[in-house]
Order: C-alpha cells, then sequence, then structure tokens
C-alpha cells in the first residue's frame, strides 16, 4: 500500500469484515497482493453476533461467531492482509484506480471486493434489542438448537417465515406463526406443509408490540390489528424474519443492482463495472449462511487476481 498524504492506493481493496471480506482477503493476500480490509461497523459482520455456529465445518463441537470471526481475521493477517478499522461511505467507479472515500481519508483502489453484509429487518418494537441473543433471534439455522424442548414464535408470513417455522420444529415443542395480516404471502406447497405440521400454531392478524424479560425472554405483548385486542403469550423464543435488507446503500446508481438492493454479480462474482466484485449478503438473497459468504469471498479475490493478471500484463 503506498500512502500520499491522507490518499492510500492499494491492489485490492475489500469492503466488510465478515466471512465474505477476510476469505477474499486471505485468497488475496495468499496472492501477494497485500489486500486492504475496511471493516466497517462491525468487525465479523453478522456472524460474529452470533453466539455459537454449528453449522461451519471443521469445528465439531461449535464455535463463537466473535471467536471464527478472530480466526478468520489472524489468518488472512498472517499472509499479509491488512485490517483497517475503518468504514465506507462514498465510492466512485467511475475509472480506475476506483475511488472510496472512508473515515480516515481515501482509498484508490485497482480492485474493490464488496463484502458489506445485509442486516435483518427488525420489529422495532421495546424490548427487541435488550433481549437479542437471550431469546430474540434473526437466524434459526444458527440458534434453533438451544430452543430444544421450548416454545417458540415465529414473526412473519413469507416463505422464509415459515421455512424457518418448520426448521425449528426439530427443535421447539410448538411453534406459533404471527402475521400481521388474514394471509400468508408465502408459497402454497409452504403453507400447506405448515398448516399440516403437528407442532404448528398460528395467529393472524396480529403483531408484537413487545418483547418481555429482564435477562431473557419470557412473553410477548400482542395485538390484533383489527379488534385492538391486547394479550400476553408467553415464549422462550422469537424468531423474526420479515426480511433483510443489504447494506449497499452507498453503491445506489454506481452498480447494478435487483429492485431489493442486492448487487447483481455473475458466477464469477463480477459486477457491471470490471475489476468490482461482490460477494456475501450484500449479493445473496437466497444463502445467508457462512460458508457460502466464505466461498463468495473466495471467489471473488480468485477473479481479482485475475484480473490484475490480465490488465497489468496487456
Amino acid at each position: 500500500m503506498s500512502t500520499n498524504g491522507n490518499e492510500k492506493h492499494v491492489k485490492v481493496l475489500i469492503l466488510g469484515s465478515g466471512p465474505a471480506g477476510l476469505s477474499a482477503a486471505l485468497y488475496a493476500a495468499r496472492a501477494e497482493l497485500a489486500p486492504v480490509v475496511l471493516t466497517g461497523m462491525q468487525l465479523g459482520g453478522q456472524a460474529a453476533l452470533t453466539f455459537t455456529i454449528e453449522n461451519y465445518p471443521g469445528f465439531p463441537t461449535g464455535v463463537g461467531g466473535p471467536e471464527l470471526g478472530e480466526l478468520f481475521q489472524k489468518q488472512a493477517e498472517n499472509f499479509g492482509a491488512k485490517v483497517e478499522f475503518d468504514t465506507a461511505h462514498e465510492v466512485d467507479f467511475s475509472k480506475r484506480p476506483y475511488k472510496v472515500i472512508t473515515d480516515s481519508g481515501e482509498y484508490k483502489a485497482d480492485t474493490v471486493i464488496i463484502s458489506t453484509g445485509a442486516s435483518p429487518n427488525h420489529l422495532n418494537v421495546p424490548g427487541e434489542v435488550e433481549l437479542t441473543g437471550r431469546g430474540v433471534s434473526y437466524c434459526a439455522t444458527c440458534d434453533g438448537w438451544f430452543f430444544k424442548d421450548k416454545k417458540v414464535v415465529i414473526v412473519g408470513g413469507g416463505d422464509s417465515a415459515l421455512e424457518e417455522g418448520l426448521f425449528i420444529t426439530r427443535y421447539a415443542s410448538s411453534v406459533t406463526v404471527i402475521h400481521r395480516r388474514d394471509e400468508f404471502r408465502a408459497g402454497a406447497i409452504l403453507q400447506k406443509r405448515a398448516k399440516e405440521h403437528p407442532k404448528m400454531k398460528f395467529i393472524l392478524d396480529t403483531v408484537v408490540t413487545e418483547a418481555v424479560g429482564s435477562d431473557k425472554l419470557t412473553a410477548l405483548k400482542l395485538k390484533n390489528v383489527k379488534t385492538g385486542d391486547e394479550t400476553i403469550f408467553e415464549t422462550d423464543g422469537l424468531f423474526i424474519f420479515i426480511g433483510h435488507t443489504p447494506n449497499t446503500q452507498m453503491f445506489e446508481n454506481k452498480l447494478k443492482m435487483s429492485d431489493l438492493g442486492y448487487i447483481i454479480v455473475n458466477d464469477k462474482m463480477e459486477t457491471n463495472i470490471p475489476g468490482v466484485f461482490a460477494a456475501g449478503e450484500a449479493a445473496d438473497p437466497h444463502f445467508r449462511q457462512v460458508i457460502t459468504s466464505a466461498g463468495m469471498g473466495a471467489a471473488a479475490a480468485i477473479q481479482a487476481t485475475r484480473f490484475l493478471e490480465e490488465t497489468e500484463s496487456s
């Protein structure tokens, strides 16, 4: 990395430090490209907020989310990656090297790998933030096992809500789906499977107005949107599946994106701008797993390496 005042020039600049970003950093570092990772607001991404990750290969008894993030970071740094506690705010992809404005100054980058992730949508009700990780969750595959033989509530009405609800039935004693409308948006087959499952129950035309508990979730305050009736519903877990919002706002009108705001990439993680790649949940509305994000990050770095080889030799 060369420095000129507060302007720094790098071959590979990686935006985001979750599994996609740090995997990209590992592969780019092993290619001796001295990548720089800008951590963003959350070092380790969403995975670092997960108490235990039990489905990442190589850890038979599971691994803490923060610990896995630290291992990713150390491995990338061992090969020469540099992790900077900095956040990008603005990008200019009109010409190479590309310009990225951050809290600390300005980067000029020959290639950029975007791995800014996505954030689950919240209910924004009292108690939700305080009880996250203590009964409130946004990931069934991450946390479902912790609710073995317990009562769980799912909030949502789309495919994700019913898919995740069906997944949790393998652990929970009961799964109650609460939806604000009187019908689900989920596909017909999913609805049929959910309604026929003996563990699944449904409360429609209802919203959660508060998550109740001190050190852990014990109940929810509910309100019927048609009658206005308010009730208390005792539960051990609240899983919220009302969609994700990709953290891609700064790339609007700069890159091709889907209607939902996900960056559109091809099978090589290439965006519509040569030398700009995207990986992980910023470009993945479907899988949203640590392992798939890591794989996308590795692919993006491999392709960035090839891109640099081709442009530097021409």
